[in-house]
């Protein structure tokens, strides 16, 4: 067992020991001090988080999916990071996925006792039938939750690229893993409540590789989300100023070429750039890869 006093997730944080005795106002001035810290402590592990999204890229590129795995905090961020892809970038719901212990129900109402089976974490990761072309990503702040372990271990067996997330060195589940990412926060303003600068870490390195992984898929024009899933009246309004900054079209030719390509911005936007029918300025995007500015290109070539 894991002596837990030893890991800095755990220690006392000697900024805050009177924490009880502050006022309001010093309290959230030390909480915002403390949260400053987390984004130096990236910094710090840039490198292992590029190494992760090229491994990840090059995964889901050749067919792979990528899971988060993760107990409490850990899974919930997974969860969030995951259920955003397919609205941002029209992913299917199977391309990023997480698998949380306790399940949907866990998410919602805390039951962090099923943090300690670490045979389940292989038994619900196994449910996901993971290959050798998957990418696993093992998130626990501690470093030694039993049930993210079990995952990465049984992601090893079948051959699946392993990645552990921690908030401390050398940690347990970094063992496990190919490519360990240990983002050293520091102690708690609450002693061992990892839901704050443990969990903004880690938010923050989701954020960044899920957004760079999609950004190389080609699902990114610009610094604009061109395969948004337009399915509500802001993201409609989203994708229709979309095509009006890069085409320079008006509102109504935005509206109406986004209404032919069945509201795929991606489409209307050859349509209108390479002055293509909508087959043309899709088969574009199929021999480019869903690389926007190539379909372009190659869709001019057709139309000339």
């Amino acid at each position: 067992m894991t002596d837990l006093s030893r890991l800095t997730t755990e220690a006392r944080n000697p900024n805050t020991m009177k924490l009880d005795q502050m006022k309001t106002r010093d309290i959230i001035k030390t909480i915002n001090h403390e949260d400053q810290q987390v984004a130096l402590a990236v910094e710090q592990v840039l490198p292992q988080v590029e190494r992760a999204i090229e491994n990840i890229y090059q995964s889901l590129k050749n067919g792979g999916r990528l899971f988060y795995v993760g107990a409490g905090t850990s899974g919930r961020l997974g969860v969030i990071d995951a259920a955003e892809c397919p609205p941002t970038f029209l992913t299917s719901k199977d391309l990023v996925q997480t698998v949380m212990a306790g399940g949907r129900e866990a998410f919602l109402q805390a039951a962090e006792s099923n943090e300690d089976d670490e045979g389940q974490g292989k038994v619900d990761l196994q449910a996901k039938q993971v290959t050798d072309k998957d990418v696993i990503i093992g998130i626990t702040a501690s470093g030694r939750t039993p049930y993210p372990i079990g995952a990465l271990k049984y992601a090893n067996e079948v051959g699946a690229y392993t990645i552990a997330l921690t908030c401390n060195e050398k940690a347990e589940i970094s063992a496990q893993a190919r490519l360990a990412i240990e983002v050293v926060v520091g102690p708690e303003v609450l002693t061992g409540s990892t839901r704050m600068k443990a969990a903004t870490a880690h938010k923050m390195i989701l954020n960044m590789i899920s957004t760079t992984v999609m950004v190389k898929l080609g699902k990114v024009y610009e610094n604009l989300m061109v395969d948004v899933h337009a399915s509500n009246y802001k993201l409609v309004e989203r994708a229709r100023r979309i095509i009006m900054e890069i085409t320079g079209v008006s509102y109504e030719q935005a509206t109406t070429t986004l209404e032919e390509s069945q509201n795929e911005v991606k489409p209307a936007i050859v349509m209108i750039e390479a002055n293509v029918p909508l087959h043309m300025a899709k088969q574009a995007i199929r021999e480019c890869g869903g690389y926007v500015r190539k379909a372009i290109e190659v869709a001019r070539g057709m139309s000339g």
